[in-house]
């Protein structure tokens, strides 16, 4: 049995959620760590969780894409801070990087994104949360850096792509990379699978986000986990239950989940 390690259960795709989860389970997909990106997504996936305790396990965070205003961060922050108990990491949180293009004034736009990073884990150093960090390519080591000044120990990074003497070293600090579908057919993801350790790979939907090829035109939800699993299974020439315990102890790990 499998858990989607990163999906979006806030996103309107996913209405009725029991079925999203029965859906889920049929596909051996028996839970999903739901992320939020700001104060209103941070509340449906608290909502999600406390409806399906169980099944879901909640995230609250601050997307670095997502145009929010100061007034929006302390939200987001009075949010951790009053609910840091019921969660299991801080996410999405992270830095800027497809959004600096558009940005009138990227060297700026990053500067804040730190800023912002920084501040929020600040909050996961103080209460001992991991963090699920959208970081991708020449993001990743501005990340990997402040993640260290903090001393945080436990932290996975989302969707990661980043060259591979960068995620070698991320991986020997102890945090942890994950893939999507993309690993089914994207060639970058599946040399990076092929040579990292499983003990440091998760696995995830992203979903609501769509996924080309064999996934064209098909509603992306925590049952395409077990997919991904079933590839990294043949990259690592291994047995597809063996390889799926061991992402899903990854999984529990990282956010310190009872292993079913």
């Amino acid at each position: 049995m499998m858990i989607d390690s990163h999906c979006h259960l806030h996103d309107p795709a996913y209405s009725d959620l029991r079925d999203t989860l029965t859906q889920a389970i049929v596909h051996d997909v028996w839970g999903v760590v739901a992320v939020g990106c700001d104060p209103a997504t941070n509340a449906k996936t608290l909502e999600a969780a406390a409806q399906f305790p169980k099944a879901v396990w909640a995230c609250l965070g601050c997307h670095p894409e997502w145009p929010l205003e100061d007034e929006g961060v302390d939200r987001v922050e009075a949010q951790i801070t009053e609910h840091h108990s019921r969660i299991v990491a801080l996410g999405e949180v992270g830095l800027p990087w497809y959004s600096l293009e558009s940005a009138g004034d990227p060297a700026t736009a990053m500067a804040r994104g730190r800023e912002r990073l920084d501040r929020f884990l600040g909050l996961a150093a103080r209460y001992d949360l991991p963090v699920a960090l959208h970081a991708p390519h020449g993001a990743a080591v501005s990340a990997f850096q402040l993640l260290r000044r903090h001393g945080i120990e436990r932290a996975v990074f989302h969707w990661h792509k980043a060259p591979q003497e960068v995620t070698r070293e991320i991986v020997e600090a102890g945090y942890y990379v994950s893939v999507t579908p993309e690993v089914v057919y994207r060639e970058r993801d599946r040399e990076m699978v092929e040579w990292l350790p499983l003990e440091s790979l998760l696995v995830e939907t992203d979903g609501p986000w769509p996924y080309k090829n064999e996934f064209s035109g098909l509603k992306t939800g925590p049952w395409v986990a077990s997919r991904v699993a079933e590839e990294v299974a043949k990259i690592k020439h291994l047995p597809v239950d063996e390889v799926m315990f061991r992402l899903s102890a990854n999984t529990c790990q990282l956010f310190d989940l009872a292993l079913a």
